[in-house]
């Protein structure tokens, strides 16, 4: 199958010749990789430079943002810049995130998955973290059936339902609740390990703590869902700071009247979705 790697990149200079090495290494080659230099003031752009050099797979672009390392709208908006220099000659399309390393099949394997999974839409592997003692350790704070953002592939079908990738906190959690919506399933493979090499959240700014709650209520997800699974997050972070602030950040953008992700239909299939999976855990 015929795929396409966008990479969003601000500031790697420590991991990125990791990450694209390991794309080099592909048992199934990337038709073209994208490379998304967003705004970075290290030596990024001169190992961009070399890759490209070596290898005519790599293109480079370079996008002007904000230098707050903001989840949700920086990403995105560098991937859809990346997306711009993409003709529709592919099966899959891949959003990559400049700080793993990838198996050498990880690419055949989902390509694998796409063609024996008539309705799959979205496909990856599991994201492991190196703790201080060396050993690697599975780090998915979410259901198994989530594909991490760092490594969400989707194909071409799905990807056009559900409109590309939405432009805020929460676009690698809508993006699966819309896909489901159309109809298409999801899958991970706990064989493909991928190696992250800076733990999740660790270059986030500070202001970002609070646009998680902002996001559940851009999903619909209503208050008590929310609460629920602000509690959820909390006990699995072992941080009640966590719950208070996606609380204070769902009622403040409540107040505000911001803008929602979903329609109102996708928002009731989003809520009757949620209410399944919870009565699903708790055995009713």
């Amino acid at each position: 199958m015929d795929y396409y790697v966008v990479i969003p990149i601000h500031n790697e200079e420590d991991f990125l010749q990791k990450t694209l090495d390991s794309v080099l290494e592909q048992t199934l080659a990337p038709k073209k990789v994208i490379l998304v230099n967003d705004n970075s003031t290290d030596n990024t752009e001169n190992i961009i430079n070399e890759y490209t050099l070596k290898s005519s797979v790599f293109k480079k672009i370079n996008s002007i943002s904000s230098a707050q390392h903001m989840p949700g709208s920086k990403v995105v908006n560098a991937f859809n810049k990346g997306l711009e220099q993409l003709d529709e000659n592919y099966n899959f399309i891949v959003k990559l995130d400049a700080d793993l390393i990838l198996p050498s099949n990880y690419f055949e394997t989902i390509s694998n998955h796409f063609k024996q999974k008539k309705n799959l839409g979205i496909c990856g592997g599991f994201i492991y973290e190196q703790k201080n003692n060396g050993e690697w350790v599975l780090n998915h704070p979410m259901d198994k059936d989530h594909i991490r953002g760092a490594i969400k592939a989707y194909s071409k079908d799905c990807f056009k339902a559900i409109g590309g990738l939405k432009n805020a906190m929460g676009w690698d959690t809508v993006d699966e609740l819309l896909a489901r919506y159309n109809g298409f399933t999801l899958h991970t493979d706990d064989e493909l390990k991928v190696k992250h090499l800076r733990p999740t959240g660790k270059a986030y700014n500070a202001k970002a703590k609070r646009l998680q709650g902002k996001a559940m209520y851009s999903m619909r997800y209503g208050f008590i869902i929310t609460t629920i699974a602000s509690l959820k997050m909390a006990l699995k972070n072992n941080s009640i700071k966590s719950f208070w602030n996606n609380m204070v950040g769902y009622i403040n953008t409540s107040k505000n009247n911001n803008n929602y992700l979903v329609t109102e239909e996708e928002g009731k299939f989003i809520r009757k979705l949620r209410w399944t999976n919870i009565k699903r855990k708790i055995g009713v």
